[in-house]
C-alpha cells in the first residue's frame, strides 16, 4: 500500500462519522461536555426593569434640575420590590438588582445624592433611563444562545444557569480502548530488564483523550504474540469501546503483528501508512461498529498523530465541530535543509526577535522517540513534502502545541 497524504488520510478517517448518541447531564457535570441540541432561554433576563447600582429610583422629571429635594416613601433591596408606586417629588431608595418601582424611570445613584431622614437632595440631573437595565437586555424566552456541537465551557453553563436550565443535553462521552504492545514494555515503577523500556504512550494518549473529551479505557500491555494481541482486541469489542487505539507494531518488522492480529479479528482497513514524519506507520480501520487507529509505537509519533487524527476523530464523534489545523507562520530561527517526500512536523521553541516577530526554532535533533524535546516544544514547524532547503529568517508554518 502506497503512502497517502496527511490530507487524504484524514479526509478517510472522518468521511462516515456518526455522532454518538445524546444524554441528559446536570449542569454542575456539564463543563467541558458537546452540546447535542440547541439550548433556549426558558425565561427573560432581567425579567422586569432592574436598578443597575445602588441608590434611589426615581422620575427623572423631578430632578431635571438639582439640588432637588425628594421624599422617601419606601425601600427595595433586591428580591424585594417596591409595592407601591412613586408620584411626584417622591422617591424609594433601591439597590442594585431590585425591580424598578412603578412610576420610577432613572436611578439616582447614592454617590450624587445627600440623605437627611426620610429625604433625599439629588445633587446630580440625569436622562430618562439612567441606570436601569431594561427587561431582556441580556436575552429574552425562547431566545437560542448556545448550539449544538458547541463544547461547554465555563461561560457556557454561567449563561446555562441564567437560562434556567438544571439539566442540559449533551452528547455521550467516548469510550477509547488504549492498547500498548511490545514485550519491551513494563509499566512505570517496575524494574525494566535489560533489554526493555518504561511504557510512557498509553499514559500521554489516555490523558489526551480525557483533554479531548473522552474516557480512557486501559488495556494494558500485550505481548508479541498474535494470542495474546487477540485476546486484548477482544476485550475491547466486548466492552463496546467507540474507539480502539493500539500503539505501537503496525509496522513492517518481523514482530509488528498489529495488523494481522486486527485483520484476523475482522478489522476493514481504510489506510495504512501516512507520508508524513514523524508517524509514517498509522493505520485506521473498524471492527463492526468499533473505529479502530494504530498509532506508531515511537512516543513522539504517537502523540504528533494524535494531534492530527485523533482529536479530530473524538470531536466528529462527538458531534462538535472538527478543530482545523490551524497553522500561524514563524520566523525560521535555524537553517533548515530540503524535504523528501513526506510531510514534516518538527519540534520547534518560539521566541520574539527584536521586532516582536514570533520566531520559530526546530530542535537539533528530532528522533521519535526523544520525549524531552516534545514537552519543551511550543509548536510544530510544517513543511510541505519536497520543500527546498529554507535560511534562517524566513517564514514558515507552524502548528502550535497545547499548553496544558
Amino acid at each position: 500500500m502506497s503512502l497517502i497524504s496527511v490530507d487524504e488520510a484524514l479526509g478517510r478517517l472522518l468521511s462516515d462519522i456518526k455522532p454518538l448518541e445524546g444524554e441528559e447531564v446536570p449542569l454542575a457535570e456539564a463543563n467541558g461536555r458537546i452540546l447535542a441540541a440547541p439550548l433556549s432561554a426558558r425565561r427573560t433576563q432581567p425579567p422586569f426593569p432592574a436598578s443597575a447600582m445602588d441608590g434611589y429610583a426615581v422620575r427623572a422629571a423631578d430632578i431635571m434640575q438639582v439640588p432637588a429635594d425628594l421624599k422617601i416613601i419606601g425601600e427595595a433591596p433586591a428580591g424585594h420590590g417596591f409595592s407601591g408606586s412613586i408620584g411626584p417629588g417622591e422617591t424609594v431608595r433601591i439597590f442594585t438588582g431590585a425591580p424598578v418601582p412603578e412610576g420610577a424611570d432613572t436611578i439616582l445613584i447614592q454617590e450624587n445624592a445627600r440623605r437627611d431622614g426620610n429625604r433625599v437632595t439629588a445633587l446630580e440631573a440625569l436622562s430618562q433611563g439612567s441606570f436601569v437595565r431594561k427587561a431582556g437586555l441580556d436575552f429574552v424566552e425562547g431566545q437560542e444562545l448556545l448550539t449544538a456541537g458547541r463544547r461547554l465551557n465555563f461561560r457556557d453553563i454561567a449563561l446555562a444557569a441564567a437560562m434556567n436550565h438544571a439539566c442540559v443535553p449533551v452528547v455521550r462521552k467516548p469510550r477509547i480502548a488504549i492498547l500498548a504492545t511490545g514485550d519491551e514494555l513494563v509499566l512505570p515503577g517496575q524494574n525494566p530488564g535489560a533489554d526493555q523500556i518504561i511504557a510512557s504512550n498509553s499514559f500521554g494518549v489516555a490523558a489526551f483523550v480525557e483533554d479531548c473529551g473522552g474516557i480512557a479505557v486501559d488495556l494494558g500491555i500485550a505481548a508479541d504474540t498474535e494470542e495474546a494481541l487477540a485476546e486484548k482486541i477482544r476485550k475491547a469489542a466486548d466492552a463496546k469501546v467507540d474507539i480502539l487505539v493500539t500503539l505501537g507494531g503496525a509496522s513492517v518488522g518481523d514482530h509488528d503483528l498489529v495488523q494481522d492480529a486486527l485483520g484476523a479479528e475482522g478489522m476493514e482497513l481504510a489506510f495504512w501508512r501516512i507520508a508524513m514524519r514523524p508517524g509514517k506507520p498509522l493505520m485506521a480501520g473498524h471492527i463492526g461498529p468499533m473505529r479502530v487507529l494504530g498509532l506508531p509505537g515511537n512516543p513522539v509519533s504517537s502523540l504528533v498523530c494524535s494531534l492530527l487524527f485523533l482529536k479530530p476523530l473524538l470531536f466528529a464523534i462527538q458531534g462538535a465541530d472538527i478543530p482545523s489545523r490551524k497553522l500561524e507562520t514563524a520566523r525560521l530561527g535555524t537553517d533548515l535543509g530540503e524535504n523528501d517526500r513526506r510531510e514534516d512536523y518538527l519540534r520547534a521553541r518560539l521566541s520574539r526577535d527584536e521586532h516582536n516577530d514570533l520566531v520559530a526554532t526546530a530542535f537539533g535533533r528530532q528522533d521519535s522517540s526523544m520525549l524531552a524535546t516534545m514537552t519543551a516544544a511550543d509548536a510544530l514547524i510544517v513543511r510541505s513534502p519536497y520543500a527546498p532547503a529554507a535560511k534562517s529568517g524566513e517564514i514558515v508554518p507552524i502548528l502550535r502545541l497545547d499548553s496544558r
